[in-house]
């Protein structure tokens, strides 16, 4: 990226000033008005992907905003992060959606919270916010974090209308028949088939990226594990890395590798229920209990290690909170071989089942080339063809000192999406034997440090779903100014409205299973 960045400062002479930096993270400022010459310039002749975009308000200190554009690429593990001023008194910046549909929605939230009008952007309805949200962008350092609204008052949603004779509208949603949290899906269909489904989300915001601000950074850690709660250590662990790494803290060899061992073990035990889900909306029942049999025994180990099922409270800037056990560390060793074991006989019994195949084999196909377009990452990703992980291309924790093989393919359906589920299991079951046997000795955690406001980092984690990345400015006192959180539903939601057209109404449970997004990730 340093040579990338050197032959971008010489095509745009005095418009790129390198900034302050890291070894894996280079910082640079730019003109607005560049950015989609410099984007353009970054993808087609530098293979570069644009992972996130998101804004800051620096009005009080600055009479500006910022946006940011963090680009990475494959094989190289250090991000070019390009920051673009904003004046405050003309708070608008030209839109990248045009060509790169991946960054619709990323765009759309910058106007909601900040009020910076995305130019050119094709579809600049409001996303985050709902249409009858008063007139308030609420990440703006003006806008109290306590604001008591009005009543919203206003026209709802609009949705695009069916047209043709025959074609129907079918709303599911925002309230669902099962535990989950709300969002609306609107299929326009023509007899079975779904002609096109619109979506709406962020039903349940709860200012997350407002609530970090001011926050300590150590309470940080626990909001960080409450955005999406079936992915709660690897948030948090983005989190701390983030704040590590603005902060220079040095996490201790044993620190990184529990960190590895618990976000492996979080990743087995969400692909197992998936496996298992996905397997109950085939009505495959006796598969999904074995599933869910399976996956209680990935939780009980998580409640072993670290006193909670979901492994919260574990996470801690500097490592981890609790060292473990000889006895705890064995205990591991056996539920994995256990696990992996009957794992295996969940994997025949389901290949065992041909009608099961004819249900998910070219069920929800996405295109690779449409999964490019829409920046899908992760399980959805890897199954279309994207070859993207976190992991192996921006290593962190004890990733480095670890080998593995991540499982890509090319049919994009949900047999392939469940189809990587399954070979992740192993491959993190692999990754737990060789990281509990290189387990060193030494501190779990590192001394706290006093955090030196004004500095900024990018931290990334490949979460089960897929990339998570967190972004903090650190503000005085310990505190932080400023938290982006990106989790891989956001990038992820489009690819399901693409994978569902020219299905059956009947399939949709199956399809959307096999993305299994985070509407809690989404909204934040």
């Amino acid at each position: 990226m340093r040579e990338v960045l050197e032959q971008l400062t010489q095509e745009f002479a005095g418009r790129i000033a390198a900034a302050p930096s890291y070894p894996d993270q280079l910082y640079a400022a730019i003109a607005i008005a560049d950015i989609p010459a410099i984007a353009a310039a970054l993808r087609s002749r530098h293979s570069a992907r644009l992972a996130a975009v998101f804004a800051e308000d620096r009005v009080r200190p600055e009479a500006a905003f910022y946006n940011y554009y963090v680009f990475e690429r494959r094989g190289n593990p250090c991000y070019l992060i390009l920051r673009a001023r904003i004046p405050a008194e003309d708070p608008r910046f030209p839109s990248l959606a045009p060509a790169l549909p991946s960054v619709n929605w990323q765009e759309r939230e910058i106007h909601d919270w900040f009020g910076i009008q995305a130019e050119g952007h094709p579809n600049p309805r409001r996303v985050a916010l709902h249409d009858n949200w008063p007139d308030v962008h609420p990440l703006r350092k003006d806008f109290p974090l306590h604001t008591a609204l009005p009543a919203f008052e206003g026209d709802q949603h609009v949705y695009r209308p069916t047209l043709g004779e025959g074609v129907f509208q079918i709303p599911v949603g925002p309230v669902h028949a099962g535990i989950i949290e709300p969002g609306h899906f609107n299929f326009a269909v023509a007899g079975e088939p779904i002609l096109y489904l619109q979506l709406r989300m962020f039903y349940t915001h709860k200012g997350t990226e407002k609530l970090f601000e001011q926050l300590p950074a150590q309470k940080g850690v626990f909001l960080a594990e409450s955005v999406s709660g079936d992915s709660a250590f690897s948030h948090a662990t983005a989190f701390c890395q983030a704040v590590e790494k603005a902060s220079g803290m040095d996490v201790p060899s044993r620190a990184g590798f529990m960190r590895t061992v618990l976000l492996e073990l979080e990743r087995i035990d969400n692909h197992i229920a998936d496996v298992g889900a996905i397997a109950m909306d085939v009505g495959f029942v006796i598969a999904n209990a074995h599933a869910g049999r399976l996956r209680e025994m990935a939780l009980a180990i998580n409640e072993e290690l670290t006193g909670s099922r979901l492994l919260r409270g574990m996470a801690c800037l500097g490592g981890v909170r609790r060292d473990w056990s000889a006895s705890q560390i064995a205990a591991l060793r056996d539920a994995i071989a256990t696990l992996e074991r009957e794992f295996r006989d969940l994997v025949a019994l389901l290949k065992s089942s041909d009608s099961t195949r004819d249900r998910l084999e070219r069920t929800g196909f996405l295109h690779p080339e449409k999964a490019s377009a829409l920046g899908i990452v992760g399980v959805g990703g890897r199954a279309s063809g994207i070859d993207l992980d976190v992991r192996r291309d921006h290593p962190y924790a004890a990733y480095r000192h670890l080998s593995w093989r991540v499982p890509v393919y090319q049919e994009g359906d949900v047999l392939r999406r469940m189809q990587v589920r399954i070979d992740e299991v192993f491959e993190s079951v692999a990754m737990l034997r060789a990281a509990l046997g290189d387990l060193p000795g030494g501190p779990h955690r590192a001394p706290d440090l006093v955090i030196e406001p004004g500095r900024c980092a990018l931290s990334a984690v490949e979460g089960w779903r897929g990339e998570i990345l967190y972004w903090v400015r650190t503000g005085p006192a310990n505190r932080i100014e400023r938290c982006k959180i990106k989790d891989p539903s956001m990038n992820n939601w489009p690819g399901l409205v693409e994978a569902v057209q020219g299905n059956i109404i009947a399939d949709f449970p199956v399809i959307n299973k096999s993305f299994n997004l985070s509407y809690s990730g989404t909204d934040r």
